[in-house]
């Protein structure tokens, strides 16, 4: 990823550099909100992410990133900050921030919520299936605009199904990734969630979950819509 860090202490700027860029991230830095947005303008900089302070000078950071929502530009943001309170938090995140982390940090939060970031920012808004269509975001489905209810676990099996992208998924595939076991306890628990799955789905319609014999289950690759 391409990672800009505005701040204006530039012992953080540095640290922060040297350990994205050791990952294989390209970094860039500016010391204050006025230097950002003159790079951005002159387009020296067209980051994936910004990590964005909050007190500097040349204007502070909910400024700045008040200004970018309100020019259209959806780059992810980060906030890292030494601002505690909650009503700060509160308000970077309804400014349009996708997280925000507070100082002294650990180098290791700091990359696991940069690759959270990324991971929400990559899902699409929703696929579809023929007439089925699943948000990830919203944890919703619908077939043929009717609502369908499921139960957490439920959707946790369509979900990953329909993300397998037309892959097979062995029923110990669906034990480890569903259910979090990593051995096989013998049961058809797979197949009974199944078979209620399809049971909600279909409706009396051609099942959306396909068996294939002696391999286990899938469903077709899926339209994503972003």
């Amino acid at each position: 990823m391409k990672i800009l860090i505005v701040d204006d202490d530039p012992k953080l700027r540095a640290f922060v550099s040297k350990g994205l860029d050791t990952l294989g991230h390209t970094t860039s830095a500016a010391g204050s909100g006025l230097e950002a947005r003159n790079r951005l303008a002159a387009q020296d900089v067209a980051p994936d992410l910004i990590l964005l302070d909050v007190m500097m000078p040349g204007g502070d950071g909910m400024s700045f990133l008040e200004e970018l929502r309100r020019c259209g530009t959806e780059t992810p943001v980060i906030f890292v900050s030494a601002a505690r309170g909650v009503e700060d938090r509160v308000r970077g995140l309804r400014l349009g921030a996708d997280d925000f982390l507070v100082k002294p940090f650990q180098f290791d939060e700091l990359l696991a919520r940069i690759e959270a970031v990324a991971r929400r920012r990559a899902r699409p808004l929703y696929y579809e299936v023929g007439e089925l269509r699943l948000s990830p975001l919203h944890r919703s489905v619908d077939r043929a605009g009717e609502r369908i209810d499921l139960s957490p676990k439920e959707f946790d099996l369509l979900r990953t199904l329909v993300e397998a992208r037309g892959r097979t998924l062995s029923r110990v595939d669906l034990l480890r990734i569903v259910w979090g076991m990593h051995f096989d306890p013998r049961t058809n628990v797979v197949d009974a969630l199944v078979a209620r799955l399809r049971r909600r789905l279909d409706r009396g319609e051609e099942s959306v979950i396909e068996t294939v014999f002696g391999e286990g289950y899938r469903v077709a690759p899926p339209r994503e819509v972003r």
